[in-house]
C-alpha cells in the first residue's frame, strides 16, 4: 500500500500540491468529488458546498460547454470528473460520447435528496 506524505497536503509548492492530488487514496479522492451550492440551497442548507452525486442537477461555470445545464449521469471518482447528459463530444467515427467536466466547475442548482443519509448530512 502507497503511503501517502501529510507534507504535501501543507505545502505552498504547487509540484507537491498537485503530487498530493494525483497520489491520494480513493476515499480522499472521494471527498475532492465536490462543487458548490447555488445561493438560495446555501441559504437554505446553511453550506457552501457539497460532494457531487449521480441525479444532482448542475450548472457549467467554465470550459466549452459554459452557461449549459444538466443531470449528473456518472462520476469518475479517479480523475475527480462529472459526466452529464447533453454534454457530449463528436468522435471522430461520428459517434458521440459523454464529455467529462471536472467536479470544481460546476455549481449544483437541484440536490438528489433520494439518498436519506444526504439529507442527515445536510443538517
Amino acid at each position: 500500500m502507497k503511503k501517502i506524505s501529510t507534507s504535501w497536503k501543507s505545502s505552498k509548492s504547487p509540484r507537491k500540491q498537485r503530487k498530493f492530488l494525483f497520489n491520494a487514496s480513493l476515499h480522499l479522492k472521494n471527498k475532492m468529488v465536490g462543487s458548490h451550492l447555488s445561493p438560495d440551497l446555501r441559504k437554505k442548507h446553511n453550506k457552501r458546498s457539497i460532494r457531487v452525486r449521480t441525479g444532482d442537477k448542475v450548472k457549467i461555470l467554465r470550459g466549452q460547454f459554459k452557461g449549459k445545464t444538466g443531470k449528473i449521469e456518472r462520476i469518475d471518482t479517479k480523475k475527480c470528473k462529472a459526466f452529464i447528459t447533453g454534454i457530449e463530444t463528436i468522435k471522430k467515427d461520428g459517434s458521440k460520447a459523454l464529455y467529462p467536466v471536472h467536479s470544481s466547475n460546476l455549481l449544483i442548482i437541484e440536490l438528489n435528496l433520494s439518498d436519506k443519509k444526504r439529507i442527515e448530512v445536510k443538517k
